[in-house]
């Protein structure tokens, strides 16, 4: 009798989920928004919408992860078009909305559900999803989300328990967008070069100071990117806080981190974030992105009540304007940058502004702990700060674009060619060699090698320039054509100085390390050679010698200035292996 009453709770348990996916309501609504389900809960309540709704909602599998887990999405519109295809034939715009990206930030799952439901009754959003395509990912970082513990955000007020920030395999889902190392980052690429989003609305929460304010929206383009699409995402970032506002929020246009992390008044700095982030890396899809971030010390029911505000908003303004922006992007995807100037990156100048910051009342004093000056808020004070605000951003590093496109030699061309896949960037093998080609090469004059290991990689940074030089091009080598939509993605992939670029993520350190040598007798005797034969050389030499002391001072210098000028020199030591052209190779 015992078995059978055990084996009847455990099948009453293991039901929960399917029941509650049959209200369509999330463990979260149903605890007041004190918890937040497990992964089960995504699955069932993913099945359950498309089977509520079949002409409205799609359920999808978009991945596997590394533990083996579904990755889920739902496709959401009353339009009809519930697949890619439909979805361009028909010309309606895409957003696409991820939560969990940070797994223990997961105000996006429960706001999205929520809003979900909401949306397909008609209590929300009235008529949009007739004009729009909504693709709906609930957690991105699955296994993350699976690894559930209370104390996994330590800086977050709620829920109960919540999943870890980077995935199974460690990964910062949100450093991966450029490198695209990792399986779910393969996957997501995958989706979105697949539905073409017009614009993406990734979904977080914050870390950081205790202050008033209640959320930040910051959108791209904007301060970067296409000079047209910035007045896309300008429209785009300020009706979604007018909308937040009249609802009760504050909404802040930048992240609330202090440019002294500890120290309010140092205010803060605004900018763009490089493409291993979301809103950095759509920019150079010409699409627009969102970056939500809920502050952290706000209850969790506070925080998914804006969340699900923000996506409520976003899609009544995407079903209004997603076909001129669509429009917009579209021209910049025609839009020619050959031989023309692209910012590889930016920056605030030190021009600030102050504002008017809802804080509270805080004390900088030493802590007995650490030593350290110690912040400590005073949430029963609110108190307006005035603090400085950088939000002046221009180009940091700018670069012209080659004339043809870029050249990938054989040997790199696989390694290089599975991310220019991943991406979705055009390019092409060549069947021929190409000999004698005039191209641009690009040598490190100074190099510098990261302390440590950073998302798995020694990231290098590189001093030099591109040069013209008559190089062989050997068949099997990949060429990247500049003519193409994502022209500003493959820039940001191969120009060396760009902040995200293969090589600064460590993919060519081999081509910077040394790996021959000339003995120390052996260049001696050349060296006496050289000397002999060549009189400026013999006059560069001593002048070195009078004019630069550490070299006179250095003996393996000084072997090495005739090693350098040998014919046995490694002469492609420091060369970059991916060349520029400013032809179209047939």
């Amino acid at each position: 009798m015992q078995a059978t009453l055990a084996c009847a709770l455990a099948a009453l348990l293991a039901s929960f989920p399917a029941l509650a996916a049959a209200s369509l309501s999330t463990q979260a609504e149903r605890s007041g928004f004190v918890k937040t389900g497990r992964y089960d809960e995504t699955i069932a309540l993913c099945t359950a919408f498309a089977q509520r709704h079949p002409d409205a909602v799609r359920c999808i599998d978009f991945g596997t992860t590394p533990e083996g887990r579904p990755m889920k999405a739902l496709v959401v519109s009353r339009s009809g078009a519930l697949t890619p295809a439909a979805a361009r034939e028909r010309g309606l715009p895409v957003v696409l909305m991820q939560g969990g990206i940070h797994a223990g930030e997961i105000d996006g799952k429960d706001a999205g559900f929520l809003a979900l439901r909401q949306v397909l009754e008609g209590e929300a959003a009235a008529g949009a999803l007739e004009h729009l395509v909504w693709v709906f990912v609930p957690v991105f970082n699955v296994d993350g989300h699976e690894r559930f513990g209370a104390w996994n955000r330590p800086n977050q007020r709620g829920p109960e328990e919540m999943g870890w920030r980077t995935t199974a395999q460690n990964y910062n889902l949100n450093r991966d967008y450029a490198k695209a190392d990792s399986l779910e980052m393969r996957a997501m690429l995958a989706l979105v070069e697949a539905w073409d989003p017009i614009a993406t609305i990734d979904l977080h929460a914050t870390n950081g100071a205790q202050f008033e304010h209640d959320i930040s929206i910051q959108v791209e383009p904007l301060h970067g990117g296409d000079e047209d699409l910035r007045a896309a995402g300008l429209a785009l970032r300020g009706r979604t806080m007018a909308d937040l506002a009249a609802q009760g929020s504050l909404p802040l246009p930048f992240y609330p981190s202090f440019e002294d992390y500890q120290d309010p008044a140092s205010g803060f700095e605004d900018g763009v974030s490089p493409p291993r982030f979301s809103t950095g890396y759509f920019l150079l899809r010409n699409r627009l992105a969102m970056l939500v971030e809920t502050h952290s010390w706000k209850e969790y029911p506070v925080r998914v009540r804006i969340t699900r505000n923000t996506i409520v908003s976003v899609l009544e303004q995407v079903a209004r304007q997603g076909r001129e922006w669509m429009a917009l992007a579209r021209a910049a995807d025609a839009r020619e940058l050959a031989g023309a100037p692209v910012a590889l990156d930016y920056q605030a100048t030190a021009r600030s502004r102050t504002i008017d910051f809802r804080g509270y009342a805080y004390t900088r004093t030493p802590s007995e702990i650490s030593g350290a000056p110690m912040t400590r808020y005073d949430p029963a004070t609110p108190q307006v700060w005035k603090v400085p605000l950088r939000d002046e951003i221009v180009p940091r590093t700018v670069v012209d674009a080659p004339r043809g496109g870029y050249l990938v030699p054989a040997a790199f061309a696989a390694q290089v060619g599975e991310r220019l896949r991943a991406h979705g960037i055009v390019h092409a093998t060549l069947a021929a060699t190409l000999p004698e080609a005039d191209v641009e090469t690009f040598r490190a004059t100074g190099k510098q090698l990261a302390a440590g290991s950073v998302e798995g990689h020694q990231r290098l940074a590189v001093e030099g320039r591109w040069a013209t030089e008559r190089r062989d091009v050997p068949a099997g080598s990949l060429f990247v054509p500049i003519a193409q939509p994502k022209a500003r993605l493959a820039m940001a992939l191969l120009e060396p100085q760009a902040p995200d670029s293969l090589l600064q993520w460590g993919l060519f350190n081999n081509a910077f390390e040394r790996k021959e040598y000339m003995e120390a007798y052996v260049a001696e005797a050349v060296a006496r050679e050289m000397l002999a034969a060549d009189p400026a050389l013999k006059a560069e030499f001593e002048r070195r010698l009078r004019e630069d002391a550490d070299f006179a001072g250095d003996a393996s210098a000084r072997l090495e200035f005739f090693h350098r000028r040998h014919p046995s020199w490694d002469e492609r030591l420091d060369l970059y292996p991916v060349l520029r052209t400013d032809r179209l190779p047939l």
